[in-house]
């Protein structure tokens, strides 16, 4: 499963609640129910299946992996710190001196907790729920530890060998393992699903991944923490990953709040070139631990050559699979119905299914409480970003890539539109693109056709749009207000080209267009 454990053969089997496989017109509609899922395991799934909808339904886990320890009270006596922490039900946890173990829940079958981690676990990130704002931080709850205390009715209390009195009341550390061993919900290899009028309380292990599918909607889903359960984290990471759709990705109507990564993350995968046995036949190879093992190309599928160093294109246009042979769960030899281009290199040249590649819209959602980017999107098809609301993301609200670096998500786009949404108290740059071309040339750009219109912007001293590599780039008729004083540039410019800015009413007066600067 894509963007998970990978092909780690310790995670080969997987659990599922809720599972519609090899069947077709299905719907699964809960009536209002509320599915309580225990220990380590996948929501619900659809897999090889056609015209699936899952509806009126909540999940929630009863030991989510996540720990939200809130500081209820922080202060310092005879000349030693302290902190008392508050930890919602359904995170046990053990305390022996200085030291805390947090436990999952007891498994019948084995006897043992289904998993278990020390004081701040791997992984932290902070909730202001007064600012509403959530973060990435380094965790100082079990620095300079001299006792911890269990004072019941969950509760504990903290005390440091420093005297500094913390000021960290009200804020929640929310803390997890990083192996996300499966995901909250998974599609796999089917078409047409639908998942509307949900409630996403947590989705344990990671979010929804779609993988190999077409025609995905998710319309009217709340990912958001159930009030009710003292919680303020929703998923262990992203909240909805498509990695290789073809068709149509609609995201319509939903709330995000509160995840663990990214909301939204829309891509590709590229494989890079590791062989070439035959003219016409490649050895291709997943080169990201965490997105491997899981099928990539079909006979008649379109893959695309790119070059890793200018991330565009090889000459000749993209082939036709005929043979597909998985050597291993992160290589498999691909033949095609013509001989491969000249210009292909071992190491310096990934393949893009251009078959499995979506039009998206993304529509009428509201963002918060967001620690990363809002919305990830990577594909050549028509993209609409509309009437959205992205509120205190602390990185960029939209992100464009094509990346051959690190998580090899592909590819460029061609077509994204980006209007009336409302950006409120963003990251910087609140619109970012930027793909993982080491050569950066106008004449070669990565990217093309990106709009961005009738948005409203009301910012601090942050970028607005920062963009590499991108041929026809529009920014007319936003509105932004800011602070009169800047520090930032509100545009910046790498080997771009047809560069549009217009229109744009800015409430500060020393704020102009004029600020568009090259890069």
């Amino acid at each position: 499963m894509s963007n998970t454990v990978g092909a780690d053969p310790r995670y080969r089997e997987k659990r599922i609640g809720l599972l519609v496989e090899d069947m077709r017109d299905v719907t699964i509609d809960g009536r209002g129910a509320e599915l309580i899922f225990h220990g380590l395991q996948t929501a619900f799934a659809a897999i090889r299946s056609t015209n699936v909808t899952f509806t009126n339904f909540s999940v929630d886990y009863a030991a989510p992996k996540v720990i939200d320890a809130t500081v209820a009270e922080a202060g310092a006596t005879a000349g030693r710190a302290w902190r008392i922490l508050s930890i919602p039900p359904g995170s046990p946890y053990e305390v022996d001196g200085a030291h805390i173990t947090w436990l999952g829940e007891t498994s019948p079958a084995t006897g043992r907790p289904y998993w278990s981690g020390v004081d701040g676990l791997e992984y932290t990130q902070i909730h202001d729920p007064v600012a509403g704002r959530t973060w990435r931080a380094d965790n100082p709850l079990f620095v300079d530890v001299a006792a911890i205390t269990d004072l019941g009715r969950r509760r504990i209390r903290i005390d440091y060998t420093t005297a500094t009195p913390p000021a960290d009341a009200g804020l929640v550390y929310q803390m997890r393992l990083i192996e996300r061993t499966e995901p909250g919900a998974f599609i796999g290899e089917s078409t047409n699903i639908t998942l509307r009028g949900l409630k996403a309380y947590h989705l344990q292990g990671f979010g929804i991944v779609g993988q190999l599918s077409e025609n995905i909607t998710i319309d009217r889903v709340s990912f958001a923490p159930d009030p009710a359960s003292g919680r303020s984290s929703s998923s262990f990471a992203d909240h909805v990953q498509m990695s290789g759709i073809k068709g149509r990705v609609a995201i319509t109507g939903c709330v995000f709040d509160g995840p663990h990564d990214d909301p939204i993350n829309i891509h590709g995968t590229y494989l890079e070139v590791v062989g070439k046995p035959g003219a016409a036949t490649l050895t291709l190879a997943y080169m990201h631990p965490q997105t491997a093992g899981f099928p990539q190309f079909h006979p008649g599928d379109e893959v695309q050559f790119v070059d890793k160093r200018t991330m565009t294109p090889l000459p000749g246009g993209p082939a036709v699979v005929t043979v597909v042979s998985e050597d291993s769960p992160t290589t498999m030899t691909v033949s095609f119905s013509r001989p491969v281009p000249a210009g292909i290199e071992i190491g310096g040249t990934v393949a893009e299914n251009l078959t499995y590649t979506p039009s998206v819209l993304i529509a009428g959602d509201v963002f918060r409480n967001v620690p990363t980017r809002g919305v990830l999107v990577t594909t050549p098809k028509p993209v609409l970003i509309t009437g959205n609301r992205f509120d205190g993301m602390s990185m960029a609200s939209i992100y464009i890539s094509a990346d051959a670096s690190e998580w090899y998500e592909s590819g460029a786009v061609t077509d994204v539109t980006i209007r009336g949404n409302s950006f409120t108290r963003p990251g910087g740059p609140v619109i970012l693109v930027e793909p993982t071309n080491e050569a950066v040339e106008p004449a070669t750009p990565v990217h093309r056709n990106i709009t961005i219109e009738d948005n409203t912007f009301e910012t601090g001293d942050v970028t607005l749009l920062a963009a590499k590599s991108v041929a026809g780039l529009r920014f007319t008729d936003n509105a932004i207000s800011g602070p009169a004083e800047r520090m930032q540039p509100l545009f910046v410019f790498s080997g771009c080209s047809g560069i549009a800015i217009a229109g744009n009413y800015c409430a500060a007066a020393r704020i102009a267009p004029a600020s568009a600067r090259p890069g």
